[in-house]
């Protein structure tokens, strides 16, 4: 937190927006002894400007789409409880919606975001309030465009701190601090993947990593026109260099994070990266991670934070080091042939009374394909499981399913070589619908999407062995229809069809229990023994390993549509997605509320 309780409160009242106002309302109720009793009601107000402005990175200068004009976007900063409002005009080309990615959207899944799905996109000229409580959840998580690549400028941390008087399950920090990782391309993100859907061709990789917008020091350019020539992105520069404009060139557009010798400072590390799994390490400093995606943790130390897109990670870091400039470094993981940005983002942790020209700190980064860093980190997280924050893992199952995901070969006439890339969950390639999804649920519009979608594969094969020669996929508009409080495993396996690769995938509308993962192939029998039932981490986007599985489990507690997809970008383009339908409960607090009068129109 800040170092007063004053502060705190101030915090939430100025950040993150154009407007943000505290609205209290009491109301009395009346119970079977007509006692009294008040209830405190805060309404947060935001107001999203979906804007372009030019942006000079990487010695070149580009129109973004962003929102208010920042990169990142502002933050959203409200309470346990809270009530938020976010009024979102378009001024720009596009068509936009936003999603509040791991907010559980409790019978409010108009305001989800994912276009298409809950709702039909916001076009130019128009506006839409989302408008959601955050229930139960508390801790970090983040806001992006869920809409072709705009994504890549268009996110933005959300901040959720406990109810007043309820304190963190850790130490209290003496201050917080928001980091965004991100990648950066000096092409308009919107040519990019328009090149490589009429190509059927990966989509260029992206030129850099940033982290608050910034990408640090690369190669052959700086803001101050000092060019250092070619070097390795493992080994970032000169390690002994004393040369004065070079020192200045090394802090050139870096994000510096101050702080204070002997504090502790929480850290909401957020990976909005299109992409990319990201390492994040700072030279000399361990850290304690307490909470992932909004769900406190065992705490542990590492050294080593591994985040997939869409994942957030808080961890307390302890000022404990010599006065001096120390290096922040964020790269990129990819165990398999794949292509991907292998260039490492810098920034500095910089102490107060560092001396202008003292050396930096240096960090040695993971490789690229350090598979076991990121197997220990996933095998550390568990949850806190406490009387206050129980892990309430569902021990009976009513949906058992299996869902093999990966990528594939479909013809295209009009594309390269006659063929263009995709990819499936259960061989099935997704088709986006033109009209959302919810709004066919809740009208009864028939012709939208079909609720077939198999709970497995149609044609069991070794998933992680010799690929089956066809590699072709079918496509289709499909769901899987769950009943109101139903509970669902779903075993996450990965194949080798084209090549195997780390697939980062995000559940909409519910929070998950990760029970178990591995490598190779999911073995029904032996694989659930091992299981953890008792204290797994919970989160809304799980890695599942390159060639491996990962097991989910959860409860269909929330009526409506809700997206499921890989959270790297370009599968999602490709097809690996699906939705599932949750049917109403039992009256209107197990139902779906009705739409707003301001829903956009397709």
């Amino acid at each position: 937190m800040v170092s007063s309780k004053f502060k705190q409160d101030k915090r939430l009242e100025t950040k993150g927006a154009v407007l943000s106002m505290v609205c209290w309302v009491r109301t009395l109720l009346f119970i079977s002894v007509l006692v009294p009793a008040f209830v405190e009601c805060r309404i947060r107000h935001y107001h999203f400007n979906v804007v372009v402005k030019n942006a000079t990175k990487l010695c070149s200068t580009k129109p973004i789409v962003t929102v208010n004009g920042k990169f990142p976007g502002p933050r959203l900063y409200a309470r346990e409880g809270d009530n938020v409002l976010v009024r979102l005009t378009n001024h720009v080309q596009y068509n936009v919606t936003i999603h509040w990615h791991g907010v559980r959207q409790l019978r409010t899944g108009w305001s989800d975001g994912p276009a298409y799905i809950t709702q039909c996109p916001i076009q130019p000229g128009q506006n839409f309030l989302y408008n959601f409580t955050l229930t139960g959840q508390r801790g970090t998580l983040l806001w992006h465009a869920h809409i072709s690549w705009l994504r890549s400028t268009v996110h933005g941390a959300i901040v959720i701190l406990p109810k007043k008087g309820v304190p963190y399950p850790f130490p209290k920090p003496y201050k917080e601090k928001v980091i965004v990782l991100g990648e950066w391309w000096k092409a308009d993100t919107e040519a990019v993947v328009k090149q490589a859907t009429q190509t059927g061709l990966p989509p260029n990789i992206s030129d850099a990593h940033t982290i608050n917008g910034h990408p640090g020091p690369v190669p052959n350019c700086s803001s101050d026109g000092i060019s250092i020539g070619p070097y390795t992105t493992r080994v970032p520069f000169d390690h002994n260099c004393k040369n004065r404009n070079f020192l200045r060139f090394v802090n050139a557009d870096a994000h510096t994070l101050h702080v204070e010798t002997g504090k502790t400072y929480l850290l909401r590390v957020i990976n909005a990266a299109v992409n990319d799994e990201l390492f994040f390490k700072i030279a000399n400093h361990n850290l304690t991670v307490v909470e992932v995606d909004a769900c406190y943790t065992k705490p542990f130390e590492t050294d080593t934070l591994f985040l997939g897109p869409g994942q957030t990670t808080t961890a307390l870091l302890k000022a404990d080091q010599g006065i001096g400039k120390y290096l922040i470094a964020i790269s990129p993981f990819m165990d398999t042939v794949v292509a991907v940005d292998n260039l490492t983002g810098i920034g500095y942790l910089r102490y107060n009374h560092t001396l202008a020209f003292t050396p930096t700190t240096f960090v040695a980064i993971p490789a690229v394909n350090a598979t076991p860093v990121t197997s220990v980190f996933s095998d550390s997280l568990r949850s806190l499981n406490s009387k206050l924050y129980p892990a309430n893992v569902p021990l009976t199952i009513d949906h058992s399913l299996f869902f093999t995901i990966g990528v594939g070969i479909n013809p295209c006439a009009t594309c390269f070589n006659g063929s263009r890339a995709v990819a499936a969950i259960n061989n099935v390639s997704f088709v986006m619908p033109t009209t959302a999804i919810l709004q066919a649920h809740y009208y009864g519009i028939n012709g939208v999407f079909t609720d077939d979608f198999p709970a497995k594969p149609a044609i069991p094969f070794n998933y992680t062995g010799t690929p089956p020669s066809v590699v072709q996929t079918m496509n289709g508009t499909k769901v899987y229809r769950l009943a109101y409080n139903s509970t669902v495993q779903l075993v996450i396996q990965g194949n080798t069809i084209i090549a195997p690769e780390s697939h980062p995938t995000h559940l909409h509308g519910s929070n998950f229990f990760v029970v178990g993962r591995g490598v190779g192939n999911f073995d029904p029998e032996k694989d659930p023994l091992k299981f953890n039932l008792v204290d797994p981490v919970e989160r809304n986007t799980v890695s599942v390993p390159t060639a491996g599985w990962t097991a989910i489990r959860f409860r269909a507690d929330n009526p409506g549509v809700w997206f499921f997809h890989c959270h790297l970008e370009v599968h999602t383009t490709w097809g690996l997605k699906m939705a599932f339908l949750v049917e109403n409960g039992k009256g209107p607090n197990e139902s779906i509320e009705p739409p707003p009068t301001d829903l956009p129109k397709c």
